[in-house]
């Protein structure tokens, strides 16, 4: 498993999110608490915007807490919105294609969790992405191929939608091959305005997932902090774990919801559920050896 955050809101530079927490997420890269492992040293990646509407990304296949690069960088970018993730590899290799985040366009991104028995349905997954996004797909990750699901279904013009078919689909297939629990996933995208964080598993055991107290809120309850007057009321974040012990600051985000942070600094939670779905791609199926054609389209 892996840890992440996304933080949206008043430019901030880097370092104040990935060092200067208590909790920070490089301290959450030797000393995680909520994951399955301590330790998330396989990989990390940083993606931002500024002015452009392509998001830059800065990866590494080193542990976070030994790039000397990304701690000289950080303390020089500033941002309005970061994406920010230190990898644990559930079985795919250590390599920069497989670090997250992951850009397609304005897109950014980042997953903790698995597919599990990726090796084993990832043929019947790959054969549901669009034809004309497959050369994009740089890594061997089962989030990268997740991503490329999402954008096949629709992930530019309605992301929830977009992802719960996603969801539906990677489910159908692993079940269809014998998998009795396929998903289980913490996911962060952005299209560079917007954020959306979804928790779900199919065995209601979802990876930890928070998102931060509004900032006026914060700024009564702890009128000491000189941090919570510098940002500005549309300041968040979601993490998957909280960045400190802040009594009040930070919320869990429900099983099976989706949160979700608009460019104006609002902010809602909503349901989330998978949609059996089949693009329109070839399938081997697996009792008769056949191969079919199916319609992109719900169940």
């Amino acid at each position: 498993m892996c840890r992440w955050l996304v933080y949206s809101g008043s430019p901030l530079l880097l370092d104040e999110l990935l060092y200067k927490p208590e909790h920070s997420l490089i301290d959450q890269s030797l000393h995680a608490k909520l994951g399955p492992q301590t330790t998330n040293g396989d990989g990390f990646g940083i993606g931002w915007y500024n002015d452009a509407e392509t998001p830059v990304l800065y990866r590494g296949v080193d542990p976070a807490w030994n790039d000397q690069n990304l701690r000289e960088l950080s303390g020089h970018i500033r941002s309005r919105l970061v994406f920010a993730h230190v990898r644990a590899s559930t079985g795919t290799p250590v390599q920069h294609t497989n670090c997250h985040p992951f850009r397609h366009g304005k897109w950014l991104w980042m997953h903790n969790g698995l597919i599990n028995r990726f090796d084993e349905i990832k043929r019947d997954l790959v054969l549901g992405i669009d034809p004309a996004l497959y050369s994009a797909i740089k890594g061997s990750s089962d989030t990268e191929i997740f991503f490329f699901l999402a954008l096949t279904l629709g992930l530019e013009d309605d992301p929830i939608l977009a992802v719960e078919r996603a969801v539906g689909f990677i489910e159908q297939v692993g079940k269809r091959c014998g998998v009795e629990y396929p998903v289980r996933m913490c996911v962060a995208a952005t299209n560079g305005k917007d954020v959306w964080g979804f928790r779900y598993s199919t065995e209601g055991r979802s990876p930890s997932l928070y998102y931060s107290t509004r900032i006026d809120t914060l700024r009564r309850q702890y009128p000491e902090i000189q941090k919570f007057r510098e940002v500005s009321d549309e300041s968040r974040l979601i993490v998957s774990e909280p960045l400190s012990d802040l009594v009040g600051a930070w919320n869990e985000v429900p099983e099976a919801t989706c949160a979700v942070i608009v460019g104006d600094g609002d902010d809602y939670l909503q349901p989330f559920k998978p949609r059996p779905t089949e693009p329109r791609v070839v399938l081997l199926d697996h009792g008769s050896g056949a191969l079919i054609v199916e319609d992109t389209g719900e169940k």
